[in-house]
Parts: structure tokens; C-alpha cells; sequence
């Protein structure tokens, strides 16, 4: 009991930042279909109005584990210089419950015939909620759990860069530049906790292999300070534009596979597996999985989007 009690903590702490320093932000093994929810500058991108729905459950037989659900909707306007977006994202670890509301404004410019460069802004807000006198604890009178955090409201404000062509993909973020302190009083105790900058660079391409088989190499590398640097490695093969296999790497921490379909040109279903190796926490749960949904919705010839679409 008194291992389960450990691993929970560490994880309660590394997600609200009490007296740690950890990687917060949500982890995404879908990570190129929910590029909005890290990088403002992805707004409008598809020239489509889109919608991306995923859902994630981590460290499954784990209690408390790590819970993700996303929503994002995005399109270009006007002139298609413009791409305005709104995301919600609900993250739950144990009592923990951390929901944010954000925005996306992006300009859009052509750099060539083939590519395009977009720079972005978000902002919105963050709930933090956290149970933590309803946990059972092997010293039951810990001060950092005498009272619950109810309805914390904290500013979000992020920036990012994004570089676009046919097949390939760079992009450079921040989503929150606001470190926000939850630090508060308890038992006469000051317990401190702040949210920090977490720092994403994102790149994918697609090279051409054969008629019907393409390759598409994709990563992001996470940072933030006091934590490790950590890179999601994901190569994957495209099958006559319908089909996805892939596998991924995250480094220190997992190993896993992805399979994703296209239903139609505007509707993909993507699930993912993986298995975190690098923690103690391996020998108590049956992996991770996460499915997501993605529709295009295209109005008129004038619309029209290049098929197929990689990013």
C-alpha cells in the first residue's frame, strides 16, 4: 500500500507542481492530429473547418491515473491569411481535475507557391480542481492535504510559429507563457505549487515510397525547466492513402503502436497503444490507449481541399 501511496503522490505533485518540477501539460501520442491544443500557429492550416475530437486513457488498471479528453475546432477566414480556433481540454489525475477554455488567432502567409508560414496567439483560462481531503493517506494528517483547491481560475496565453508544404511540417511553441502560483496556507504551512513553461517543437514529413506506400516520420520534443528534455519519435506507413501503421518511441518512457483509417477524404479515425517501460509505475497498469476522431468540413468547389492531407 505504502508503494502505491508513493507513486500516486509523485504523480499528484508533478501534475499541480507542489514542491516538483515536472513535465504538467497533457502527453499525446496522436500528437500530429491535436496540434492545436500545443501550437496557436495550426489554426486554419487545413482550409477546412475542422474538428478533432481525442480521448486518452493512461496507465489503464492504474487508480487515479491520468484521464485526457481534447476538443479542438479550427478554420481559416476571409482571405485564408487569417485562422481562428477554440479548444477545450479536460485533464483529470486522480483528484485532481484541471479543464481549460482557449482561443487561436493565426496570420497565415504565402512564402512560395508550395509553402506557407503562419504566426500564432491563444488565450483563454484554466479550472483547477483538487480533492485532495478525500485521499487516504498512510500519515492522514500531511498539511498538504488538509484543504481542496476549488475552482482556481488562472490566464492562459500562448505563442507559435508554423511552416507548412504539401509534405513536411515544422513548428515551434509555447501554449502557456504564464507560470501561474497555486501556492496557499494550510495548517499555518505555506504549500507552494506553480504551473511552468513548457516549450514544443514539432516536425512530420511524408516521403513517397511507392504507388501506393508512403512513409511519414514524425516528432516532437517537449522541455520545461527542472525536467528532462523528451522526444516522441513516431514513424508510421501510409497505405494507398487509406491505412496508417505505425510505431512510436517517447523517450524514458514509452514504446507503442498506432493504427489509424480514412474513413473518407474528410473523416480519419486513429487509435494508439502504448507502454511506459521507464517508470515504477510499469508493474501496475496495462498501458495506455487513445483514440481520435478528425472531420473536415469542406463548402463549395472554391474550398476544396488538397486530397489527401497529411498534416
Amino acid at each position: 500500500m505504502k508503494t502505491y501511496i508513493h507513486l500516486f503522490t509523485a504523480l499528484l505533485f508533478s501534475s499541480i507542481g507542489i514542491e516538483s518540477i515536472a513535465q504538467q501539460d497533457p502527453m499525446y501520442t496522436h500528437y500530429m492530429y491535436n496540434t492545436l491544443s500545443i501550437n496557436p500557429a495550426y489554426a486554419g492550416s487545413r482550409d477546412a473547418l475542422t474538428i478533432t475530437g481525442l480521448h486518452r486513457s493512461q496507465w489503464v488498471d492504474f487508480k487515479g491515473a491520468p484521464m485526457t479528453q481534447t476538443l479542438t475546432v479550427h478554420s481559416p477566414i476571409a482571405n485564408k491569411h487569417i485562422g481562428l480556433g477554440l479548444g477545450v481540454t479536460n485533464d483529470r489525475i486522480g483528484p485532481v481535475n484541471n479543464t481549460s477554455f482557449m482561443g487561436s488567432f493565426a496570420y497565415r502567409m504565402q512564402l512560395t507557391k508550395k509553402s506557407k508560414l503562419a504566426l500564432g496567439l491563444s488565450g483563454g483560462v484554466s479550472l483547477l480542481q483538487a480533492n485532495l481531503t478525500n485521499l487516504q493517506l498512510d500519515q492522514q494528517y500531511d498539511v498538504s492535504f488538509q484543504n481542496n483547491l476549488s475552482n482556481r481560475t488562472t490566464p492562459i496565453f500562448g505563442v507559435g510559429v508554423y511552416y507548412s508544404r504539401d509534405r513536411f511540417y515544422a513548428g515551434v511553441s509555447v501554449p502557456n507563457l504564464i507560470q501561474s502560483d497555486y501556492s496557499t496556507i494550510q495548517s499555518g504551512a505555506i504549500v507552494t505549487g506553480q504551473s511552468h513553461r513548457h516549450y514544443f517543437l514539432t516536425l512530420g514529413g511524408v516521403i513517397k515510397m511507392g504507388e501506393d506506400l508512403d512513409f511519414k516520420p514524425t516528432t516532437m520534443v517537449k522541455m520545461t525547466d527542472g525536467a528532462p528534455l523528451q522526444a516522441d519519435v513516431t514513424a508510421s506507413f501510409i497505405i494507398r492513402d487509406k491505412l496508417l501503421l505505425g510505431a512510436m518511441v517517447r523517450t524514458g518512457d514509452a514504446v507503442g503502436a498506432l493504427v489509424g483509417f480514412n474513413i473518407t477524404d474528410q473523416f480519419h479515425l486513429g487509435y494508439s497503444f502504448d507502454w511506459s517501460y521507464g517508470l515504477r509505475t510499469a508493474k501496475y497498469n496495462q498501458g495506455s490507449h487513445e483514440i481520435v476522431l478528425r472531420y473536415d468540413f469542406i463548402f463549395g468547389s472554391k474550398n476544396q481541399i488538397h486530397s489527401p492531407r497529411y498534416f
